[in-house]
Order: C-alpha cells, then sequence, then structure tokens
C-alpha cells in the first residue's frame, strides 16, 4: 500500500510542464476546456501537515511520525500563492478555498488571508474567500482570520458521538472542541458557515441523523459527502459507500426535506430544506452522482503543482515557473493552455472502469485538499 502513496515530489519535485505557446494572448475569464467548463473556483493547500489521522484521508500507518512532509522551501510563500491567485482571478477565477492537510497549521495564515483579500475579479469584486477546517484550533484563530478578511468557513465533522468522532480521526480528539471551535467562529461573525460530514458505511452511518438534529435550526448548512477514493491510502471500498439518496431517505424519514435549486452553476452540492423552514442540508455524491460535466475547479497543491481533477495522478509544475522569473502573463497563459487542455472526468467512468483504475495511483487528498 504504501508504494500506492504519491509523494508529493513528482520526478524529484517536478509535475508536468506546463506549455507556454509562443504567441501570448491577453487573459481570458471565458476560456474553456475540451467539454466547455469554465474556469471559476481555485483550491489552494497550504500544508501537507495535519493534526488529526481520519482514516480515509491520512490513515496513520502511512502518514507517521517518519513520513517525509514538506520542507518550508519547498512550499509555495504566500507572495508566491498570493501572485498565481491574482493571475488566476484574471481568468475568471471569483472564489478560492483554502486547504490542507489543516490549513490553520500554516503559521500566519491570516497573513495570507490579509494578502488574498485585496485581489479583485474581473468584475471588480473581492474574491470570495473561504477555508476548509478540521475545527481543531479554530477558538484560537476564528476572530484573526475574520478580521484578515476570510468569508465563510466549512468544518469538517464525521459524527458528535465521542466514541465514533474518535475512531475517525484516530488521535483522541474530543468532539466537544470541534464543537467549541464552531461557536467560535459564530461568536466572530461568521455566518453562512458549512459543516461537512463524510459518512462510511458501517462506521459512523449510525450518526446521520444526530447531526440532521443537532444543526437543524442552528443556521448552519450541513453536508454530507459520500466515501471516496480519493487517493490511494485511504483502502477505498465502494461496500463502504452510503449512497446520498439513502441518506435523504433517511432524514426525510424523520425530518420531513424536500429539495431545492443551486446558488451557482457548478455547485457540488445538491441542497435540500427542511419543510418546516429550519434550514437546509446539502449532498455532496461524487460517487453516484456525478458532477463532472459542471465541474469549474482547479486545484494547486501545497509545493504549486496545478492538479485538474481532484482525482487526478499528475499535476503541472507551476512553482517553476513562479520561481524562473516567468511574467504573469507568460504564466496566465500557461495556465490557460493547461486549462484548455482538460478532459478530466474520473467519477463519470469510475463505475466502467472499477477494476482498471484501482490500480492506478491517485494523489493523496491532504496534498490538494477535498
Amino acid at each position: 500500500m504504501v508504494e500506492k502513496v504519491i509523494p508529493i515530489r513528482l520526478d524529484e519535485g517536478k509535475g508536468l510542464t506546463p506549455s507556454i505557446l509562443g504567441q501570448l494572448q491577453t487573459p481570458n475569464a471565458f476560456t474553456k476546456d475540451t467539454r466547455g467548463r469554465q474556469l471559476r473556483d481555485l483550491r489552494i493547500s497550504v500544508t501537507d501537515r495535519c493534526n488529526f489521522r481520519c482514516t480515509y484521508c491520512m490513515p496513520k500507518e502511512i502518514f507517521d511520525k517518519d513520513y517525509p512532509y514538506l520542507s518550508h522551501n519547498e512550499l509555495l510563500s504566500f507572495e508566491e500563492i498570493t501572485k498565481l491567485s491574482s493571475i488566476f482571478a484574471t481568468l475568471g477565477v471569483e472564489k478560492i478555498r483554502l486547504t490542507g492537510g489543516e490549513p490553520l497549521l500554516r503559521k500566519n495564515l491570516e497573513v495570507l488571508i490579509e494578502m488574498l483579500a485585496k485581489i479583485r475579479t474581473v468584475d471588480d469584486l473581492p474574491l470570495d474567500l473561504t477555508l476548509t477546517t478540521n475545527g481543531s484550533i479554530l477558538r484560537k484563530k476564528a476572530v484573526a482570520l475574520k478580521a484578515a478578511g476570510l468569508h465563510r468557513l466549512t468544518i469538517s465533522l464525521d459524527g458528535l458521538n465521542d466514541d465514533i468522532f474518535k475512531k475517525m480521526n484516530d488521535v483522541d480528539f474530543p468532539v466537544t472542541d470541534v464543537l467549541d471551535g464552531i461557536a467560535a467562529a459564530q461568536e466572530a461573525g461568521f455566518t453562512n458557515i458549512k459543516v461537512n460530514m463524510v459518512v462510511k458505511k458501517g462506521t459512523n452511518d449510525q450518526e446521520i441523523i444526530a447531526m440532521a438534529k443537532h444543526f437543524k435550526g442552528s443556521g448552519i448548512t450541513l453536508r454530507f459527502i459520500e466515501f471516496m477514493d480519493v487517493g490511494s491510502s485511504n483502502g477505498w471500498d465502494m461496500a463502504q459507500v452510503l449512497p446520498s439518496k439513502e441518506v435523504v431517505a433517511r432524514i426525510n424519514a424523520v425530518f420531513p426535506i424536500e429539495p431545492i435549486q443551486a446558488n451557482y452553476h457548478g455547485e457540488v452540492a445538491q441542497r435540500w430544506r427542511y419543510l418546516d423552514g429550519s434550514g437546509e442540508i446539502g449532498l455532496i455524491s461524487s460517487v453516484t452522482q456525478t458532477f463532472c460535466h459542471e465541474c469549474t475547479r482547479a486545484r494547486i497543491s501545497t509545493d504549486g503543482q496545478l492538479y485538474l481533477c481532484l482525482f487526478a495522478n499528475a499535476g503541472f509544475d507551476f512553482k517553476t515557473l513562479l520561481r524562473s522569473g516567468k511574467s504573469d502573463l507568460e504564466i496566465a497563459n500557461a495556465v490557460m493552455t493547461t486549462w484548455t487542455g482538460r478532459k478530466d472526468h474520473y467519477s463519470e467512468i469510475r463505475g466502467s472502469h472499477t477494476a482498471e483504475l484501482s490500480g492506478t495511483r491517485k494523489v493523496e487528498m491532504s496534498y490538494i485538499g477535498g
């Protein structure tokens, strides 16, 4: 199993070389890939480290104390992240999500957020800045994150039962501390908070109703995520996937719900609202109900590799471009060339090629975020 995990250093630190055409073009916010999908969302992993060892993401058996994490000089600097984000904004990106690993482990992250908050979209609007966290140190960071200009938060929480949650995070971390982090975020003024629950059949699916009951009427949107085959280290098995339609059926039997329209084109979560008006839930179903056809997301790994799919097996080395003196226009053209060649649709072909794809190495979630 260890041999199948992709170290973030591909080919001794370099992924695929992005192509820059001889005739440079003006940045185009309407650049489309081979399937007509435009680039609108960028997810940036700011660290490959995490203080949890969730079995579906960074299992302890592989990501142990001897695991070769990236050194500081291998990470993109805040200045490099900001430069790259500014370039992506000229190409139509409107939302940036900071991920990890656990992004709050990156020292002085609020400084980066301040820098990103100054960037404007092609419509001269602020970027929609959001962050995904396990909530473990949110109590310490919430006020600073809000003051720096972070707009929204997504917190991962896989159950309310302490025994189940500790089994999932595998570091004996208590639920109460995550709930306290969520409370701290609310106290700091964050609204539109989302809580993500990865559902593994036979592991934590008995927590679905308890989670729904807890967050119903709280103003927080709870989203249920099907257990996905991201990376090669999590021992994914289709038998452990609880289809979202089953989650809907379980909740509807207790708290009647109905489907509602997406907030925007390309939204990954299907929205459902409680009939009594006490809020909504979301379902992210990349295994059983694919959404490849409207995916508008690109991902930057901790060391500056551009990945075009969560399930990719290779990235494009933009760190080398950044550090080789290339101009913003040249880098923008490299992004456009890379995006126009994009044809990824892994989730759509998973069912018919599962056996064939099971032996294919895929980048780990901890390197490019969820």
